[in-house]
């Protein structure tokens, strides 16, 4: 068993010009990477063991992070089941001229911790210390019945 702060990962980028668009803003596929390379390091730490994505929920970006900012990638565990394991993570820009600080995304992804054959591994159990994790923790079982749905769903489509 394992806690969620067990499994923190903060990573901080600074956004260059090769990282933007025309507009000077952040490419959302890069933001993606970041996300996803942060949430991996957090489900390995948790696991201990190689993780391999297995599903990205719904990423918000809700701000645009602009050429020169600084972003901070904060990832953990939310809950692990059999195999799978949830992770949280969110996105903070910060604009080194002024110091402000503003929370610009945040998503859910899911990880599978496999063996070197690429077979699923069972995932430690996690322990919610605090009342935020807590609330990940009992809402991950909701994400999880709702992104199984959506998969029976688009199986029944695909015939």
């Amino acid at each position: 068993m394992k806690t969620p702060s067990q499994s923190l990962v903060v990573m901080t980028e600074l956004v260059l010009p090769n990282d933007t668009n025309y507009l000077g803003n952040l490419l959302g596929g890069r933001l993606m990477h970041w996300i996803d390379i942060a949430a991996a390091l957090s489900a390995q730490r948790h696991s201990g063991k190689v993780c391999v994505t297995a599903s990205v929920d719904e990423i918000s970006f809700n701000e645009p992070i602009k050429l020169g900012h600084v972003v901070h990638i904060r990832s953990l565990l939310t809950r692990a089941f059999t195999t799978s394991m949830e992770v949280y993570v969110e996105v903070w820009r910060e604009d080194p001229l002024n110091g402000t600080q503003t929370r610009t995304s945040e998503a859910f992804l899911t990880f599978v911790a496999i063996d070197q054959y690429g077979k699923p591994l069972p995932a430690p159990p996690v322990v919610p210390e605090t009342e935020d994790e807590r609330h990940r923790f009992d809402d991950a079982a909701m994400r999880r019945e709702n992104r199984l749905k959506a998969r029976e769903t688009m199986k029944v489509r695909r015939g």
